[in-house]
């Protein structure tokens, strides 16, 4: 195991040890080179009550790329407003192993916006 992936396995253990004990929906992030993703989950995990990504048809055509701020704050709008309409207003965001920075802050700015509350 690289000397990377000891710092996002830990940093990741870190988040998600702050979220074990919740009883509130989680907002998941992901990303790749090329892409973001985002989900809202049940308080088990067991059940996505709402989910958006750069692979979303109605994105697709409106993005000129994929893969930048521009893009991750499109989907953080688009999954806020898809779990404000399943009646979710206040979520934790789990970032995973990725840092709040770039495309990651962009798409949590984006969703504040929209009316998600962390």
């Amino acid at each position: 195991m690289s000397r990377l992936d000891q710092v996002r396995g830990r940093r990741m253990r870190r988040v998600r040890t702050r979220l074990e004990d919740s009883s509130r929906y989680r907002m998941t992030v992901h990303r790749t080179e090329r892409h973001v993703y985002a989900q809202v989950l049940s308080p088990d995990g067991a059940q996505v009550i709402a989910q958006a990504s750069t692979l979303s048809p109605e994105l697709r055509k409106k993005l000129k790329a994929t893969g930048n701020c521009e893009a991750a704050g499109q989907v953080g709008r688009m999954v806020a407003e898809r779990a404000l309409k399943a009646k979710v207003e206040e979520v934790w965001f789990d970032r995973g192993r990725f840092r709040y920075h770039g495309r990651v802050r962009a798409l949590a700015e984006a969703a504040r916006e929209a009316g998600l509350k962390f």
